[in-house]
């Protein structure tokens, strides 16, 4: 890729990235905030980034011989900080100032020879990068066991008046330990204390689970390989797409987007006709841009995809997708007893799973004294859906489409309730309706 192209887009600048974790971490620092001192010279890019660390890390980036350095602790390559400094250069070109007097330290960075930029010398080599890595996981995770006895020692209302900026403290420890899953559960304890009435039970909630993650990361050589693999990709340390491949007829059951302003998610939902699988296909945008990855919902797509290692394996990396001609039934699905099982066994599996997808056979939509609520025909057992009265269209598409019937729905299971995604009715249970 030349200069041109990586300043093209931020979908070029984002297949740089050597996997997933990292295109979320260099879609996350793609904005001007962080950075300070950039600037551009013939071909070479730099700047200073304030990343949680003590000291703002130092990043260049040939963008002609795709060449990289960072005095940040990171060993892939490129890594968070060469994508957010080249993801900030696509959204926005006087944030990165052309012809530029280069500060010292920026000089031009010598691509790794043979291969891929960042191929590692030899196998040997990356068990000791692993190692070491795994080393200061380690730390960061005893740190924070340290941090969570002494909350509960002190009780809970300490941690109210201490407000949100001793959480922030121990997120950036985690960020320089290398375990970003860590940072992120950290400042969600800190954002459980403004989160309105009943915050002390939901924060020795989160801070319960914090802890089981904590415990399981030190004890993961002991733990089952799946459990283990799910550990490490919830303390940061990404998995691979390492399964066996599947082919199938995927119907799409649901496609949506979450984004805090600087990184867009979008999940893809996947039903395989004829095996039966359900898979998530998990695609990035940084800067408001939307994700590359476009299915619609209802379309059914021939090819294969790829598990990833873990817990559950639901999450997947696609291959060729293919549009085929013909609808597709929709998953079997049961009563609410049955998905509420279904969740209680992928919580045995990963304890920090938010939610599960599960199909719902034969349910109302009904109002309830709490809000609203999807019940089995023969009333026996209900979900609450998340988000109680508040006004969205895909309830009011629920409710129309059912019109008092049974219908069939997919969504998201948690403890928080039931997400409806896509629905079926009676009358037409080959068309997929979306509801998000």
């Amino acid at each position: 890729m030349n200069d041109t192209g990586v300043r093209g887009t931020a979908e070029q600048v984002l297949a740089l990235a050597p996997d997933e974790a990292s295109r979320r971490a260099g879609s996350a620092l793609g904005t001007a905030g962080p950075w300070s001192g950039t600037g551009a010279a013939d071909g070479v890019v730099w700047g200073r980034c304030e990343d949680g660390g003590r000291t703002p890390y130092r990043t260049v980036v040939d963008v002609r011989g795709l060449a990289y350095a960072c005095t940040c602790p990171s060993r892939k390559t490129p890594c968070e900080h060469a994508l957010g400094l080249l993801l900030l250069r696509a959204a926005d070109e006087a944030a990165v100032p052309d012809g530029a007097e280069p500060p010292g330290w920026a000089a031009r960075p010598v691509r790794a020879q043979g291969g891929a930029v960042g191929a590692p010398a030899d196998p040997e080599a990356a068990r000791r990068r692993a190692e070491r890595r795994a080393a200061r996981v380690t730390a960061g995770a005893e740190e924070l066991e340290r941090r969570l006895a002494d909350l509960v020692r002190g009780g809970l209302a300490v941690a109210g008046r201490q407000g949100y900026g001793s959480w922030e403290e121990t997120a950036a420890r985690m960020v320089d330990a290398q375990a970003p899953g860590l940072a992120g559960r950290v400042r969600e304890l800190g954002a459980i204390l403004a989160s309105g009435p009943g915050w002390p039970v939901r924060l020795l909630e989160e801070c319960a689970l914090t802890h089981l993650l904590d415990r399981a990361w030190l004890a993961a050589d002991r733990l089952p390989a799946p459990l283990a693999a799910t550990v490490r990709t919830r303390v940061g340390i990404p998995s691979a797409a390492a399964g066996t491949p599947v082919r199938d007829r995927w119907l799409v059951l649901a496609r949506y987007d979450t984004g805090d302003g600087r990184l867009t998610t979008r999940r893809i939902w996947l039903y395989g006709a004829d095996g039966g699988r359900t898979a998530l296909l998990l695609s990035f945008g940084a800067a408001g841009r939307a994700p590359a990855l476009s299915l619609p919902v209802g379309a059914v797509v021939d090819g294969e995809l790829t598990p990833h290692a873990g817990a559950g394996q639901l999450r997947a990396d696609p291959g060729e997708l293919v549009p085929v001609p013909g609808p597709a039934a929709p998953p079997p699905g049961g009563p609410v007893g049955a998905a509420l099982d279904a969740y209680g066994r992928a919580l045995r599996e990963d304890p920090w799973l938010d939610s599960w997808p599960v199909t719902l056979a034969r349910v109302v939509p009904a109002r309830a004294e709490y809000g609203w609520q999807l019940a089995d025909a023969d009333g026996r057992e209900a979900l609450p859906l998340t988000g109680g009265d508040r006004s969205r269209p895909g309830l009011w598409r629920l409710l129309a489409l059912s019109g008092g019937a049974p219908v069939t729905v997919f969504g998201e299971c948690g403890h928080r309730g039931f997400t409806p995604l896509a629905a079926w009715s009676p009358d037409a249970p080959a068309e997929t309706v979306p509801l998000l």
